[in-house]
Protein backbone atom coordinates (compact mmCIF):
# COMPACT_ATOMS: atom_id res chain seq x y z
CA UNK A 1 0.00 0.00 0.00
CA UNK A 2 1.25 3.03 -1.46
CA UNK A 3 0.85 6.79 0.63
CA UNK A 4 -1.85 8.83 -0.99
CA UNK A 5 -0.18 11.57 -3.03
CA UNK A 6 0.61 15.29 -1.41
CA UNK A 7 -2.43 17.60 -2.46
CA UNK A 8 -0.85 20.02 -5.56
CA UNK A 9 0.28 23.33 -4.30
CA UNK A 10 -1.68 26.25 -5.28
CA UNK A 11 0.35 29.24 -7.64
CA UNK A 12 1.21 32.74 -6.28
CA UNK A 13 -0.85 35.35 -7.19
CA UNK A 14 0.45 38.19 -9.23
CA UNK A 15 -0.30 41.60 -10.67
CA UNK A 16 -2.01 43.25 -11.86
CA UNK A 17 -4.36 40.36 -11.74
CA UNK A 18 -4.10 40.94 -8.50
CA UNK A 19 -2.71 43.66 -6.34
CA UNK A 20 -1.29 46.87 -8.13
CA UNK A 21 2.44 45.68 -7.73
CA UNK A 22 3.91 44.16 -10.73
CA UNK A 23 4.95 40.28 -11.25
CA UNK A 24 8.40 41.43 -10.66
CA UNK A 25 8.20 42.96 -7.14
CA UNK A 26 6.00 40.60 -5.88
CA UNK A 27 4.44 36.94 -5.70
CA UNK A 28 1.62 37.02 -3.67
CA UNK A 29 1.34 33.63 -1.57
CA UNK A 30 -2.57 33.79 -1.05
CA UNK A 31 -5.80 32.94 -2.00
CA UNK A 32 -7.76 35.70 -4.08
CA UNK A 33 -11.37 36.10 -2.06
CA UNK A 34 -13.18 38.29 -4.93
CA UNK A 35 -16.30 40.13 -3.96
CA UNK A 36 -16.48 37.81 -1.01
CA UNK A 37 -18.93 40.41 1.31
CA UNK A 38 -16.09 40.25 4.66
CA UNK A 39 -16.16 43.80 5.98
CA UNK A 40 -17.72 44.99 9.11
CA UNK A 41 -18.48 48.01 11.01
CA UNK A 42 -15.27 48.57 13.94
CA UNK A 43 -17.37 48.92 16.81
CA UNK A 44 -19.25 45.25 15.61
CA UNK A 45 -16.37 43.22 14.79
CA UNK A 46 -14.13 45.14 18.56
CA UNK A 47 -17.19 42.83 20.09
CA UNK A 48 -16.93 39.76 18.36
CA UNK A 49 -13.35 39.88 18.42
CA UNK A 50 -13.05 40.77 22.26
CA UNK A 51 -16.23 38.76 23.12
CA UNK A 52 -14.29 35.62 21.81
CA UNK A 53 -17.12 35.11 19.40
CA UNK A 54 -14.72 35.54 16.55
CA UNK A 55 -11.38 35.74 15.22
CA UNK A 56 -9.82 39.19 14.56
CA UNK A 57 -8.74 37.46 11.02
CA UNK A 58 -12.14 35.77 10.04
CA UNK A 59 -13.75 39.42 8.87
CA UNK A 60 -12.04 43.00 7.38
CA UNK A 61 -12.24 46.38 8.65
CA UNK A 62 -14.23 48.54 6.53
CA UNK A 63 -11.12 49.71 4.06
CA UNK A 64 -11.10 53.65 5.81
CA UNK A 65 -10.68 56.04 2.75
CA UNK A 66 -8.91 58.98 4.35
CA UNK A 67 -9.99 62.81 3.73
CA UNK A 68 -8.35 65.55 1.72
CA UNK A 69 -6.34 66.87 4.65
CA UNK A 70 -4.97 63.63 5.71
CA UNK A 71 -4.16 62.71 2.48
CA UNK A 72 -1.72 65.71 2.34
CA UNK A 73 -0.67 64.85 5.49
CA UNK A 74 0.82 61.78 3.98
CA UNK A 75 2.59 62.97 1.17
CA UNK A 76 4.13 65.75 3.86
CA UNK A 77 5.05 62.63 5.91
CA UNK A 78 6.69 60.82 2.84
CA UNK A 79 8.49 63.77 1.36
CA UNK A 80 9.70 64.34 5.23
CA UNK A 81 10.87 60.89 5.95
CA UNK A 82 11.72 59.17 2.73
CA UNK A 83 15.94 59.53 2.96
CA UNK A 84 15.63 58.45 6.60
CA UNK A 85 13.29 55.32 4.99
CA UNK A 86 16.20 54.80 2.20
CA UNK A 87 18.52 54.42 4.99
CA UNK A 88 17.15 51.58 7.36
CA UNK A 89 15.82 49.86 3.74
CA UNK A 90 19.41 49.79 2.71
CA UNK A 91 20.54 48.85 6.23
CA UNK A 92 18.43 46.14 7.36
CA UNK A 93 18.85 44.61 3.22
CA UNK A 94 22.48 45.05 3.35
CA UNK A 95 21.99 42.73 6.68
CA UNK A 96 19.90 40.45 4.84
CA UNK A 97 22.54 40.10 2.46
CA UNK A 98 25.47 39.28 5.17
CA UNK A 99 22.73 36.74 6.91
CA UNK A 100 21.81 34.83 3.86
CA UNK A 101 25.21 34.80 1.67
CA UNK A 102 24.03 37.37 -0.59
CA UNK A 103 21.36 34.30 -1.55
CA UNK A 104 18.38 35.53 0.24
CA UNK A 105 14.94 34.45 -0.39
CA UNK A 106 12.65 37.40 0.82
CA UNK A 107 9.19 36.77 2.65
CA UNK A 108 7.67 39.37 3.47
CA UNK A 109 4.69 39.15 6.30
CA UNK A 110 1.56 40.58 4.79
CA UNK A 111 0.54 42.98 4.59
CA UNK A 112 2.72 45.52 6.16
CA UNK A 113 5.75 44.12 5.28
CA UNK A 114 4.89 43.89 1.12
CA UNK A 115 6.27 47.52 0.57
CA UNK A 116 9.09 46.78 3.02
CA UNK A 117 10.10 44.01 0.82
CA UNK A 118 9.78 45.10 -2.62
CA UNK A 119 11.39 48.07 -1.11
CA UNK A 120 14.69 45.56 -0.17
CA UNK A 121 13.84 43.58 -3.06
CA UNK A 122 14.82 46.72 -5.29
CA UNK A 123 18.06 47.92 -3.00
CA UNK A 124 19.65 43.97 -3.57
CA UNK A 125 19.11 43.99 -7.20
CA UNK A 126 19.67 48.28 -8.10
CA UNK A 127 22.55 48.87 -5.39
CA UNK A 128 23.82 45.34 -4.60
CA UNK A 129 23.30 43.36 -8.30
CA UNK A 130 21.35 40.57 -6.54
CA UNK A 131 18.43 39.70 -7.93
CA UNK A 132 16.42 37.85 -4.51
CA UNK A 133 13.33 35.80 -5.06
CA UNK A 134 10.40 38.23 -3.33
CA UNK A 135 7.11 36.41 -1.88
CA UNK A 136 4.08 37.63 0.85
CA UNK A 137 2.46 35.14 3.15
CA UNK A 138 0.32 35.56 5.76
CA UNK A 139 0.72 35.15 9.52
CA UNK A 140 -2.37 35.33 12.13
CA UNK A 141 -1.47 35.74 15.94
CA UNK A 142 -3.15 32.76 17.02
CA UNK A 143 -2.94 30.90 14.43
CA UNK A 144 0.37 31.10 13.03
CA UNK A 145 2.24 31.06 9.48
CA UNK A 146 0.14 29.68 6.76
CA UNK A 147 1.55 25.94 6.32
CA UNK A 148 0.48 26.04 2.91
CA UNK A 149 2.85 29.03 2.12
CA UNK A 150 5.63 27.28 4.28
CA UNK A 151 5.22 24.03 1.66
CA UNK A 152 5.23 25.73 -1.33
CA UNK A 153 8.45 27.91 -0.28
CA UNK A 154 10.00 25.04 0.34
CA UNK A 155 9.46 23.25 -2.81
CA UNK A 156 10.83 25.94 -5.07
CA UNK A 157 14.06 27.12 -2.47
CA UNK A 158 16.54 26.24 0.22
CA UNK A 159 14.91 27.12 3.30
CA UNK A 160 17.79 28.69 5.05
CA UNK A 161 18.08 30.95 1.97
CA UNK A 162 14.66 32.30 3.17
CA UNK A 163 14.71 35.85 5.69
CA UNK A 164 10.87 36.95 6.81
CA UNK A 165 10.33 40.43 6.80
CA UNK A 166 7.87 42.69 8.23
CA UNK A 167 7.56 46.45 8.47
CA UNK A 168 7.64 47.40 12.32
CA UNK A 169 7.58 45.54 15.48
CA UNK A 170 5.01 47.18 18.44
CA UNK A 171 5.90 44.91 21.48
CA UNK A 172 6.82 41.81 19.78
CA UNK A 173 3.64 39.29 19.41
CA UNK A 174 4.73 38.78 15.86
CA UNK A 175 8.40 37.90 16.40
CA UNK A 176 6.98 35.52 18.94
CA UNK A 177 4.35 34.09 16.66
CA UNK A 178 6.75 33.58 13.98
CA UNK A 179 9.10 31.67 15.88
CA UNK A 180 6.82 29.23 17.26
CA UNK A 181 4.75 28.58 14.24
CA UNK A 182 8.03 28.00 12.51
CA UNK A 183 9.27 25.87 15.47
CA UNK A 184 5.71 23.70 15.31
CA UNK A 185 6.40 23.17 11.23
CA UNK A 186 9.68 22.12 11.89
CA UNK A 187 8.67 19.03 14.39
CA UNK A 188 5.44 18.08 12.23
CA UNK A 189 6.80 18.25 8.59
CA UNK A 190 10.75 18.44 9.18
CA UNK A 191 11.21 21.22 7.22
CA UNK A 192 12.94 24.66 9.27
CA UNK A 193 13.30 28.43 8.43
CA UNK A 194 15.11 30.30 9.89
CA UNK A 195 13.39 32.84 12.57
CA UNK A 196 14.93 35.74 12.39
CA UNK A 197 12.92 38.03 11.23
CA UNK A 198 14.06 41.42 9.71
CA UNK A 199 12.81 44.45 10.21
CA UNK A 200 12.46 48.07 8.99
CA UNK A 201 11.95 49.36 12.02
CA UNK A 202 12.47 47.44 15.86
CA UNK A 203 10.84 50.55 18.74
CA UNK A 204 10.71 46.93 20.88
CA UNK A 205 13.73 45.75 20.77
CA UNK A 206 12.31 42.56 20.08
CA UNK A 207 14.82 41.43 16.48
CA UNK A 208 18.45 41.63 16.21
CA UNK A 209 17.65 41.96 12.27
CA UNK A 210 16.61 45.89 11.75
CA UNK A 211 17.09 48.80 9.91
CA UNK A 212 16.31 51.15 12.78
CA UNK A 213 15.34 51.38 16.66
CA UNK A 214 13.90 54.67 16.13
CA UNK A 215 9.84 54.99 16.62
CA UNK A 216 9.09 57.26 13.57
CA UNK A 217 6.46 57.29 11.10
CA UNK A 218 7.00 54.83 8.54
CA UNK A 219 4.53 56.23 5.77
CA UNK A 220 3.44 52.34 4.49
CA UNK A 221 1.36 52.45 8.30
CA UNK A 222 -0.50 55.75 7.63
CA UNK A 223 -2.89 54.26 4.93
CA UNK A 224 -4.20 51.01 4.70
CA UNK A 225 -4.57 48.91 0.88
CA UNK A 226 -4.02 52.04 -1.18
CA UNK A 227 -0.25 51.75 0.10
CA UNK A 228 -0.49 48.39 0.12
CA UNK A 229 -0.89 47.78 -3.67
CA UNK A 230 -4.80 48.06 -3.00
CA UNK A 231 -4.99 44.21 -1.24
CA UNK A 232 -6.49 43.44 1.96
CA UNK A 233 -5.24 42.45 5.42
CA UNK A 234 -5.06 38.37 5.36
CA UNK A 235 -7.74 36.46 6.21
CA UNK A 236 -8.14 32.85 7.81
CA UNK A 237 -11.93 31.98 7.77
CA UNK A 238 -12.20 28.22 8.17
CA UNK A 239 -15.48 28.63 5.46
CA UNK A 240 -13.60 30.38 2.84
CA UNK A 241 -9.85 28.49 3.69
CA UNK A 242 -9.30 25.16 2.75
CA UNK A 243 -6.12 23.26 4.13
CA UNK A 244 -4.51 22.76 1.11
CA UNK A 245 -4.91 26.77 0.10
CA UNK A 246 -3.30 29.53 1.11
CA UNK A 247 -4.57 32.38 3.07
CA UNK A 248 -6.85 34.65 1.92
CA UNK A 249 -6.84 38.27 0.73
CA UNK A 250 -9.10 40.79 -1.23
CA UNK A 251 -8.36 43.11 -4.22
CA UNK A 252 -9.62 46.11 -3.57
CA UNK A 253 -8.98 47.19 -7.24
CA UNK A 254 -12.18 50.09 -7.32
CA UNK A 255 -9.90 51.95 -4.67
CA UNK A 256 -7.58 52.31 -7.82
CA UNK A 257 -8.14 56.22 -7.96
CA UNK A 258 -6.74 56.40 -4.36
CA UNK A 259 -3.55 54.23 -4.86
CA UNK A 260 -0.43 55.47 -3.77
CA UNK A 261 1.74 52.21 -3.40
CA UNK A 262 4.12 52.79 -6.50
CA UNK A 263 4.62 56.30 -5.58
CA UNK A 264 5.63 55.10 -2.38
CA UNK A 265 8.31 52.87 -3.65
CA UNK A 266 9.34 55.32 -6.44
CA UNK A 267 10.15 57.95 -3.92
CA UNK A 268 11.87 56.32 -1.22
CA UNK A 269 14.09 54.69 -4.09
CA UNK A 270 14.91 57.58 -5.72
CA UNK A 271 17.20 58.34 -2.53
CA UNK A 272 19.22 55.22 -2.70
CA UNK A 273 22.09 56.26 -4.46
CA UNK A 274 22.23 59.59 -2.09
CA UNK A 275 22.44 57.58 1.33
CA UNK A 276 24.95 54.66 0.08
CA UNK A 277 27.66 55.70 2.04
CA UNK A 278 25.15 56.65 5.06
CA UNK A 279 24.58 52.71 4.84
CA UNK A 280 27.52 51.34 4.30
CA UNK A 281 28.84 53.39 7.51
CA UNK A 282 25.59 52.26 9.50
CA UNK A 283 25.66 48.35 8.60
CA UNK A 284 29.42 48.21 9.53
CA UNK A 285 28.48 49.76 12.64
CA UNK A 286 25.74 47.42 13.14
CA UNK A 287 27.86 44.23 12.38
CA UNK A 288 30.31 45.72 15.36
CA UNK A 289 27.27 45.68 17.90
CA UNK A 290 25.70 43.78 19.54
CA UNK A 291 21.83 43.03 18.77
CA UNK A 292 20.33 40.98 20.68
CA UNK A 293 16.85 41.61 21.40
CA UNK A 294 15.77 42.80 25.11
CA UNK A 295 12.19 42.70 24.69
CA UNK A 296 12.40 46.27 26.03
CA UNK A 297 9.30 47.14 24.13
CA UNK A 298 7.03 43.84 25.76
CA UNK A 299 8.35 45.25 29.49
CA UNK A 300 7.23 49.13 28.71
CA UNK A 301 3.58 47.66 27.75
CA UNK A 302 3.20 45.41 30.59
CA UNK A 303 3.85 48.62 32.46
CA UNK A 304 1.40 50.70 30.65
CA UNK A 305 -1.11 47.60 31.04
CA UNK A 306 -0.93 48.15 34.64
CA UNK A 307 -0.92 51.79 35.12
CA UNK A 308 -4.05 51.75 33.12
CA UNK A 309 -5.85 49.05 34.91
CA UNK A 310 -6.17 47.25 31.41
CA UNK A 311 -6.57 43.44 31.71
CA UNK A 312 -5.12 42.13 28.55
CA UNK A 313 -1.87 43.64 26.56
CA UNK A 314 -3.09 42.69 23.54
CA UNK A 315 -5.31 46.21 24.18
CA UNK A 316 -2.00 48.08 24.32
CA UNK A 317 -0.67 48.56 20.85
CA UNK A 318 2.55 50.76 20.97
CA UNK A 319 4.66 52.48 18.65
CA UNK A 320 3.51 55.33 15.90
CA UNK A 321 2.87 51.67 13.17
CA UNK A 322 0.48 49.97 15.95
CA UNK A 323 -1.37 53.37 17.15
CA UNK A 324 -2.10 53.99 13.45
CA UNK A 325 -3.65 50.21 13.03
CA UNK A 326 -5.96 51.24 16.26
CA UNK A 327 -7.49 54.30 14.69
CA UNK A 328 -7.94 52.52 11.47
CA UNK A 329 -9.49 49.91 12.26
CA UNK A 330 -10.47 49.20 15.64
CA UNK A 331 -12.37 50.94 18.57
CA UNK A 332 -9.72 53.04 20.00
CA UNK A 333 -10.09 54.69 24.08
CA UNK A 334 -7.02 56.95 24.50
CA UNK A 335 -3.69 57.73 22.85
CA UNK A 336 -0.47 58.50 24.46
CA UNK A 337 2.19 60.78 23.14
CA UNK A 338 5.67 61.41 23.89
CA UNK A 339 5.66 65.33 24.18
CA UNK A 340 8.87 65.21 22.10
CA UNK A 341 7.93 63.32 19.42
CA UNK A 342 4.93 65.63 17.90
CA UNK A 343 6.46 65.70 14.36
CA UNK A 344 6.43 62.11 13.91
CA UNK A 345 2.72 61.91 15.30
CA UNK A 346 1.06 64.50 13.47
CA UNK A 347 -0.90 62.19 11.72
CA UNK A 348 -2.15 60.26 14.70
CA UNK A 349 -3.11 63.55 16.44
CA UNK A 350 -4.88 64.33 13.25
CA UNK A 351 -6.76 60.71 13.23
CA UNK A 352 -7.52 60.76 17.03
CA UNK A 353 -9.34 64.64 16.26
CA UNK A 354 -11.17 63.31 13.73
CA UNK A 355 -12.27 60.25 15.50
CA UNK A 356 -12.85 62.12 19.24
CA UNK A 357 -10.62 60.04 20.49
CA UNK A 358 -8.78 61.18 23.85
CA UNK A 359 -4.97 61.96 23.78
CA UNK A 360 -2.63 62.05 26.62
CA UNK A 361 1.28 63.70 26.78
CA UNK A 362 3.36 61.51 28.74
CA UNK A 363 7.07 62.57 29.17
CA UNK A 364 9.59 59.65 29.24
CA UNK A 365 6.94 57.24 27.07
CA UNK A 366 9.45 54.58 25.84
CA UNK A 367 7.34 54.70 22.20
CA UNK A 368 6.55 57.71 20.22
CA UNK A 369 3.09 56.68 20.94
CA UNK A 370 0.51 53.97 22.32
CA UNK A 371 -2.44 53.22 20.81
CA UNK A 372 -5.10 51.54 24.15
CA UNK A 373 -8.08 49.83 22.17
CA UNK A 374 -11.45 50.30 24.24
CA UNK A 375 -12.15 47.26 26.38
CA UNK A 376 -15.82 45.50 25.84
CA UNK A 377 -16.51 44.97 29.46
CA UNK A 378 -16.03 41.77 30.72
CA UNK A 379 -15.23 39.93 27.51
CA UNK A 380 -11.70 38.25 26.61
CA UNK A 381 -9.44 40.79 24.51
CA UNK A 382 -8.61 39.24 21.05
CA UNK A 383 -5.79 41.06 18.46
CA UNK A 384 -5.49 42.15 15.69
CA UNK A 385 -1.97 42.46 13.89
Amino acid sequence: MTDAPAPALPQPLTGPAFGSYSADDVEWLLTDLGDTVLEAPAAEREQAIQSGQAHYAESLPIEYLPSPEYEELYRDALARSSRRLAVAVGVVTDLVLAERGNVPVLVSLARAGTPIGILMRRWAKRMRGVDAPHYTMSIVRGVGVDRTALRYLAAHHDPARVAFVDGWTGKGAIARELTAALELHAQTEGVRFPDDLAVLADPGHCVRIFGTRDDYLIPSACLNSTVSGLVSRTVYNRDLIADDQFHGAKFYQELAGHDVSEQLLDTVCAEFDDVEDEVAREVEAALAEDRTPTWAGWEAVERIRQAYGIESINLVKPGVGETTRVLLRRVPWKVLVRPDALDDVAHVLLLAEQRGVPVEYVPGLPYSCVGLIHPVTGAPAGSEQ
